[in-house]
C-alpha cells in the first residue's frame, strides 16, 4: 500500500502484534510498537491535526533534546519552521493516545536522498521510540522510491550515531562538531523492515 495511506492498524485489535502476518491496509511498516517499558505507541503520517500537539513537543523540548539551534526555541518559530518541513518534505510522528511524542522530517520531497531531522521528547527517550523511527522512515522512504536517505549529527550525540550505525547508516564526512551520515536504500535493510512483525527475527 503506498506511504500516503494512514489507515493501518485496522485489523489489530491487541497491542501485542507479534503474530500479525500483515493485511491489505498496512503501511510499508507495521505502525504499532511497544517502549522497553511496555508503552504502546503508533507511527504513523503526519496529519492535519497533529500540528498543534506536534508545536506543543516541540516547545516542550528540553536544551538537551535540542542539536545545532534546532527546533528552534520560540513558539511563533517552531511553527515556521514545521510549516517549511510540511509544506517541502514529508513526515512521520509517534503518538502516546493523543500526544505527539517523535517526529521525523525528509526533505526535499523529490530528492532521490533527501536529508533528516528526528526528535523525540524527552520523557520518552531511551524507550525505544527513536529507534523505531528511523525504521520507519527508512521503510516510507524505500515505499517512495527514495533512493537513500542523509542526515548530520553533531560529533558529541554518541546515543544517536549508535542508532544510526545499528541500522545500516555510514559516515561519508567528518566535520569539526558534525558527521554526515548516509544510507542506501538499494539492499536488504528495507525490505527486511517491511515485513509483518511475524515474518521478523
Amino acid at each position: 500500500m503506498s506511504a500516503q495511506s494512514d489507515s493501518a492498524g485496522v485489523s489489530c485489535s491487541a497491542w501485542d502484534n507479534s503474530e500479525c502476518g500483515g493485511t491489505t491496509y498496512c503501511p510499508p511498516r507495521c505502525p504499532r510498537f511497544e517502549g522497553k517499558d511496555g508503552t504502546p505507541y503508533v507511527a504513523r503520517p503526519f496529519r492535519e491535526g497533529d500540528r498543534s500537539a506536534l508545536v506543543s513537543m516541540y516547545a516542550d523540548l528540553d536544551r538537551f533534546s535540542r542539536a545545532n539551534g534546532l527546533p528552534p526555541i520560540t513558539v511563533p518559530k517552531i511553527e515556521s519552521w514545521l510549516d517549511r518541513l510540511l509544506e517541502n518534505g514529508w513526515n512521520l510522528v509517534v503518538v502516546d493516545g493523543s500526544e505527539v511524542v517523535g517526529h521525523v522530517a525528509a526533505v526535499p520531497v523529490d530528492s532521490a536522498a533527501p536529508e533528516f531531522v528526528i526528535f523525540v521528547h524527552q520523557d520518552h527517550q531511551n524507550n525505544a521510540v527513536g529507534t523505531e523511527l528511523v525504521k520507519q522512515l527508512i521503510a516510507y522512504a524505500d515505499d517512495r522510491d527514495h533512493e537513500g536517505l542523509t542526515l548530520e549529527v553533531s560529533t558529541g550525540n554518541e546515543r544517536a550515531i549508535t542508532v544510526y550505525e545499528n541500522v545500516g547508516f555510514e559516515v561519508t564526512k567528518e566535520k569539526l562538531s558534525e558527521i554526515e551520515m548516509e544510507l542506501d536504500l538499494d539492499g536488504p535493510l528495507a525490505e527486511r523492515l517491511q515485513r509483518p512483525p511475524a515474518e521478523r527475527e
